[in-house]
């Protein structure tokens, strides 16, 4: 079963102080203001802020599933196709997108909280 918007915004929504909020008329997820997903209206799938060898991995291991985002792909921009993914992939690269752009302190202390 393909995965729909409501499930990325639960996944998004369970990182720690992660927050939705409007970004180009869509839906984006932020933590500390910083952008980890945007969730364009009506499209098929999220866009993630991933680091760059987090993303070449992702996209090597996960093909078609996980693509370059289309603008600003050096810079980790990569896409997750709903329809393609399971819940357990999408869980890993909110995480990791979250990770991302997470203050580096906020990271360490929801490892130690884990």
């Amino acid at each position: 079963m393909p995965l729909t918007h409501q499930d990325i915004r639960r996944i998004a929504l369970s990182q720690p102080h992660a927050v939705e909020m409007i970004h180009r008329k869509s839906p984006s997820f932020r933590v500390n203001l910083r952008i980890f997903c945007t969730m364009p209206n009506d499209a098929d799938w999220v866009t993630l802020k991933l680091e760059r060898e987090d993303q070449l991995n992702m996209i090597e291991g996960h093909p078609g599933v996980v693509t370059p985002a289309r603008l600003y792909s050096h810079h980790g921009w990569t896409y997750l196709n709903l329809a393609g993914a399971e819940e357990a992939l999408a869980q890993t690269l909110l995480r990791l997108a979250w990770t991302h752009v997470a203050p580096k302190a906020m990271v360490k202390a929801s490892r130690l909280a884990m």
